[in-house]
């Protein structure tokens, strides 16, 4: 028996639209708006070069309803180049796909099966000793456990489940559609599920073998490290490897730089600039937007709120492609005990602002939102920003307070 390959794809999310990159003009917009077309490119490329029998791609193809063809035919012409060069391609509807309704009535070409939402349908390619499994979605809120009902293995060949689940999480980023267990999949009898909606890549198990991918291209700075597809070797009528490969063309990072001990703020910047060119190595020559976290305990604490700039430059002077997506300031005064602890006027100032900050008047956080909050457009601030957080501000201001005081 020969050996062979296929790439397991899912969630390309193509053209997925891209909120709050206009209000930094320094952000890299049109290559981010475009990555997720450059990593199905490089699929397709990978798909030529590795010589693979087909590709598999478990859903969420597109990002909900969009208003042209453009991003249809964009998916077509790409599929073509597989169909010209012998490659099959078999494909589910995700949740995202469900909501689509120019795709139902996008011819796909010859060679690209769409298989269908109204059962689990079967396809033998006893020429490759392979049968695959699959059922795409019918709407959006697909709550029922689907591979219930998927068939019976297929005798003598290696059997594939394409699925589109959430599996077993609770909670997380990801609705729960067509949940599902391990177990169950485990029990089925096939040999490979492919699987379709977590964005990060998990080996759920390798006996039988269960993977998410993850999706193509991370689309925000939640969507962190490499992304790609897997490449799955069959030989001997047996899966024998998965493996992950970066397609990628835009990269996301989340950056915690401890601060302690440091006492310039030219140490600082040389600490923060050595972990942004680690990430932008890491990278492998891609874009990368990073989120920048300081922690520690450091006398630079007060000043540290006016160095975004300084640290978008230093981000520009690695790579013309380096983003600072956002700076996130968790750090602490170094010495505020001290402070507090003077018996003069100074010391009861301290313990004071301390006091307002622990315990703050409750008409100050119920008019929070009102006052600031109420002032900006809808969907401004993400939801993690600080602002969205009382406790969370006015404890920064405290901080601010006491290591101004504390630098006179």
């Amino acid at each position: 028996m020969t050996t062979i390959r296929f790439l397991h794809a899912a969630d390309l999310h193509l053209d997925s639209p891209l909120r709050g990159l206009e209000a930094d003009p320094g952000a890299p917009v049109e290559q981010i708006r475009g990555a997720t077309r450059r990593a199905l490119e490089r699929l397709v490329d990978l798909a030529l070069v590795e010589d693979v029998a087909f590709v598999l791609i478990a859903g969420d193809i597109y990002d909900g309803d969009w208003p042209d063809y453009g991003t249809g035919l964009f998916f077509g012409h790409q599929m073509a180049r597989l169909a010209r060069a012998g490659k099959r391609v078999f494909a589910i509807r995700g949740n995202h796909d469900a909501q689509n309704r120019i795709t139902r009535s996008l011819r796909l070409p010859d060679g690209v099966r769409l298989l269908p939402a109204r059962r689990p349908e079967t396809v033998e390619l006893p020429d490759l000793g392979i049968a695959v499994h699959g059922q795409s979605f019918a709407a959006q809120d697909v709550t029922d456990n689907l591979m219930r009902a998927y068939p019976k293995p297929v005798a003598g060949l290696v059997n594939i489940g394409l699925l589109h689940t959430c599996l077993e999480q609770v909670g997380g980023p990801h609705p729960r559609y067509a949940p599902c267990t391990r177990a169950e999949l485990t029990a089925h009898g096939y040999e490979y599920w492919a699987l379709g909606h977590i964005h990060a890549r998990e080996v759920v198990c390798e006996n039988p073998w269960i993977v998410f991918p993850g999706n193509l291209q991370g689309r925000h700075v939640n969507e962190t490290g490499a992304k790609g597809a897997t490449l799955v070797t069959v030989a001997e009528g047996r899966v024998v490897a998965a493996e992950h490969r970066a397609l990628d063309d835009f990269r996301w990072a989340r950056l915690s730089v401890d601060l302690t001990g440091l006492e310039t703020e030219e140490a600082a910047l040389a600490e923060i600039a050595t972990r942004l060119g680690v990430a932008l190595d890491a990278a492998g020559g891609r874009g990368l937007a990073a989120r920048v976290t300081l922690t520690g305990a450091t006398i630079l604490h007060g000043a540290l709120a006016g160095l975004r700039e300084k640290l978008v430059n230093e981000a520009r002077m690695l790579s013309a492609l380096f983003w600072i997506e956002g700076v996130e300031i968790r750090t602490r005064p170094a010495r505020p005990a001290a402070l507090a602890a003077r018996g003069d006027a100074l010391g009861a100032l301290a313990r004071r602002i301390a006091t307002l900050a622990e315990a703050p008047p409750e008409a100050l956080l119920a008019e929070w939102p009102a006052q600031l909050l109420g002032r900006l457009p809808p969907g401004t601030l993400p939801p993690e920003h600080p602002l969205h957080d009382p406790a969370q501000v006015l404890a920064r201001a405290r901080d601010l307070l006491l290591a101004r005081l504390e630098e006179g």
